[in-house]
């Protein structure tokens, strides 16, 4: 009996290989990238350097992983994702091996700054989502992208506490070994996601869709001169900016204000445990209410919730509600920007155009992570940094739910089922 065929052209098989493997891939890359920040204390204090110089490795990583991520998901639009998934986490481990072997700042940069986020760019939510994407209907993609990036959240809620018990029990070196056997398992997940490659290939090879016949160029030109997916673009900087502070400033914070270690470390599993509930619910509200809007509203609801919880003081009980709210509004936005962009353009380029917009994320990232690190370096304290990401996020809000919501004249078939 010949293999049954689902409406995107996929075999049955393949798209559970495909949405099996983007999952458990996501929960290895996204749960170890989130827990960086608990390596903060250990490392810095046992390489002899600043807080800042540790943040600019991190923040060095997600320029990186910005600015490779138009490239690689290039290639993954034109010879599949397999190739880029696989190369990805063979680069993740062989970075996390000279983040162990670092003696100074330059090392650091290299493993954990350049090395880790060329590998991000390649195991990370984009391809993995652009994999997905393709692999099921218009009708239920956004809830499927949804339920896929919930399994990032869940990575944080097994990497995060993993690392600070190693750290606490054994060391901060201890616990990259673990994160290199996380690296493992990831493989044959990279291994899988990419099942999909000749089919989707074939299909657009095959395909009378006009959204299927247009060059990148003209791709890339019909973008530019969207206005919504401009400003979906430079909106996602925002929530770079806001995500990246919360996940690596968080755990230094609640060290200057007298909090024990392991508040941090709860913190995280507490955003990766409701951010599986986020991720679900964004993703069923993108399939039902207008994606722009949905998008607005989440970044202004984290900017309202991170002024709530920096003008109260710092406990227990205020930090783990905060990182139950910031949960439900962390990794969902990435499945409703991709249903956003696939709306306006299709699939054919989707890995590449979602690539462009995730390079404006990174640049928040990268200014949210080193610039938070130097003003508490300079000023003693957060209070600088979090009103300015509350004060981008409501001007992104505001102009991210107004955004235009029209697909190209050159792609009716994106147009949402």
């Amino acid at each position: 009996m010949s293999e049954t065929v689902i409406p995107t052209g996929f075999t049955r098989a393949q798209t559970v290989a495909v949405l099996a493997g983007s999952s458990v891939m996501l929960t290895m890359s996204m749960g170890m990238r989130q827990s960086w920040g608990l390596f903060s204390v250990p490392v810095t204090q046992d390489l002899g350097i600043t807080v800042a110089d540790f943040m600019l490795a991190i923040a060095i990583q997600n320029i990186v992983w910005g600015a490779t991520q138009p490239i690689i998901g290039a290639y993954a639009d034109k010879f599949g994702c397999r190739m880029m998934t696989i190369f990805g986490t063979f680069l993740y481990a062989a970075g996390i091996g000279v983040t162990m072997a670092a003696t100074g700042t330059w090392m650091l940069i290299l493993g954990l700054g350049v090395m880790i986020g060329v590998a991000m760019s390649c195991t990370a939510l984009m391809l993995a989502m652009a994999a997905s994407a393709r692999a099921v209907t218009a009708s239920k993609r956004t809830m499927i992208l949804g339920i896929i990036s919930a399994m990032g959240s869940v990575g944080s809620f097994i990497a995060a506490p993993l690392a600070e018990g190693l750290i606490s029990s054994h060391g901060w070196l201890i616990a990259m070994v673990a994160f290199l056997g996380l690296c493992v398992v990831m493989l044959p997940a990279a291994f899988f996601t990419g099942s999909g490659d000749k089919a989707a290939l074939e299909i657009s090879r095959n395909s009378t869709d006009p959204a299927d016949k247009i060059t990148l160029r003209q791709c890339l030109a019909d973008a530019a001169r969207h206005s919504g997916y401009v400003i979906t673009a430079v909106a996602f900087f925002v929530c770079g900016l806001q995500l990246i502070f919360i996940a690596m400033h968080l755990p230094n914070y609640l060290a200057l204000c007298g909090q024990a270690p392991w508040l941090g470390a709860a913190a995280l599993g507490v955003i990766g445990a409701f951010n599986a509930l986020g991720c679900y619910l964004l993703g069923w509200l993108g399939s039902k209410y207008p994606k722009n809007v949905v998008l607005g509203v989440v970044y202004l609801l984290r900017s309202l919730f991170i002024v709530i919880y920096f003008l109260v003081p710092a406990t227990p009980v205020t930090t783990l509600v905060f990182a139950a709210i910031m949960g439900i509004l962390w990794l969902g936005i990435a499945p409703v920007v991709t249903g956003f962009i696939t709306q306006l353009f299709g699939l054919r380029y989707v890995a590449t155009l979602t690539g462009i917009a995730f390079f404006f994320h990174q640049v928040g990232s990268f200014i949210g992570v080193w610039g938070a690190g130097l003003i508490v370096d300079s000023l003693g304290n957060y209070d600088r940094a979090w009103q300015i990401a509350v004060l981008i996020g409501v001007i992104a809000g505001v102009a991210q739910a107004f955004a235009n919501d029209k697909p190209t004249p050159q792609a009716p078939a994106a147009a949402p089922a």
